[in-house]
């Protein structure tokens, strides 16, 4: 009898201690990545819930995902961060602790084409969830007047470097620097973290805010610079290089980067704002030379990686012609309409609090970069088929 009272309150303080996150946006590069680190690195052995909210545009793919669905630790739902009733419905029917909002429509090139997209998701869709987490979480007002909180809750805002601008030859961006966007894309992920802000400011909402620098890593769809040159190479196709390549950019891993994210939702100050970098500070012209080459040095050393090239030569001794995978495949192409020039970022503050660090150097993502592209042509497929091939002829063929 006593065995099972013990088991009794052992299984009840477990349920009770079980954390629900909300993450939106999580058939993404980045979201997706991150639901994979909480479910089998992190939090495998621990009791947590995921629910997945995404609506499955362009780059969000279902098949990233399923099998992680598992309808208990993970659950799915379709549906736009916009849609009141649904945010609504979801924090009725679950007791959500954190909200992870990764959810936005992506990249510079398409926001220049419609930019009124851009702001109906990321800044509208952002305010609706905070709105939604505000009706859930406030369980009165305190002696001041302000809202009270359900203790324990967080809304998390996934940002970007972007929204501060670019920089000079020298210098970093820290969380002191003033916002400055310069395209449609950043002016309104620069426009949901004010808002983010505001809700802290005035309501006194448990909320914290991670502006990152340039990931890489798998399942990164292949629009974005490393695994278009990836794809390209593997197509035989040329490499387009916006202007003359030397805009400078900081690259961090991608799961690197979902371990600052997770590390700031359960320990980071309450409207506070951390920059996550990698200390990888590269000219895009030199991230596309360091891919051709470790694509080429690594199909030099094992030539079975050779069968997954489309252009299927044959060199003098009967093996699958590489030489051609060299730099004469990059092809310079009209520079982007207000191209930043340069972003990098300082992580100290995030370092000093949380004892965060990149602990992925360059040389080592790019390969593992590289391999879990060869060894995952099946996804890179599914996600470049129809509506990416009318995009990439739409950015580079009149180029």
């Amino acid at each position: 009898m006593v065995t099972n009272l013990k088991c009794i309150t052992t299984n009840l303080n477990k349920y009770i201690n079980m954390k629900t996150y909300l993450v939106t946006g999580a058939a993404g590069f980045i979201g997706s990545n991150y639901i994979k680190y909480l479910l089998y690195r992190k939090y495998k052995d621990e009791d947590i819930k995921v629910i997945v909210l995404d609506a499955l545009t362009y780059a969000g793919n279902y098949g990233t995902i399923k099998d992680d669905i598992d309808g208990k630790r993970c659950v799915f739902v379709h549906g736009d961060i916009r849609d009141k009733a649904l945010a609504g419905k979801l924090f009725a029917e679950n007791d959500i602790d954190y909200v992870v909002n990764f959810a936005a429509e992506s990249h510079v090139d398409r926001s220049i084409e419609n930019p009124q997209l851009f702001l109906e998701t990321n800044i509208l869709g952002t305010q609706n969830l905070l709105d939604a987490a505000r009706r859930a979480w406030v369980t009165g007002k305190d002696a001041s007047g302000y809202p009270s909180w359900k203790a324990g809750k967080r809304f998390h805002q996934v940002s970007t470097d972007e929204v501060y601008g670019s920089l000079g030859n020298d210098g970093y961006f820290t969380e002191t620097t003033p916002v400055c966007p310069h395209s449609p894309y950043s002016a309104s992920k620069t426009s949901a973290d004010l808002i983010v802000k505001a809700y802290h400011d005035t309501y006194h909402m448990p909320v914290t805010i991670t502006r990152c620098s340039n990931n890489y890593g798998p399942y990164h769809f292949p629009e974005k610079l490393i695994p278009l040159i990836i794809n390209n190479i593997l197509e035989g196709k040329q490499l387009p290089v916006y202007g003359k390549g030397d805009n400078v950019r900081d690259w961090l891993y991608v799961e690197d980067h979902c371990k600052a994210i997770d590390l700031v939702v359960r320990e980071g100050r309450d409207g506070e704002v951390y920059n996550v970098g990698g200390h990888n500070e590269m000219a895009n012209i030199d991230i596309v030379k360091l891919t051709i080459k470790t694509i080429h040095d690594m199909m030099a050393e094992d030539k079975s990686l050779r069968n997954i090239l489309k252009k299927q030569v044959k060199d003098a001794g009967g093996d699958i012609d590489i030489n051609w995978i060299n730099n004469d495949l990059i092809t310079f192409v009209a520079d982007r309409l207000g191209h930043d020039q340069r972003y990098a970022i300082d992580p100290t503050k995030i370092k000093n609090e949380l004892g965060w660090y990149p602990e992925t150097m360059f040389a080592d993502g790019i390969v593992k970069t590289i391999r879990w592209n060869l060894e995952h042509q099946d996804w890179v497929n599914e996600v470049t088929s129809g509506d990416y091939q009318k995009y990439y002829e739409q950015m580079y063929g009149n180029r």
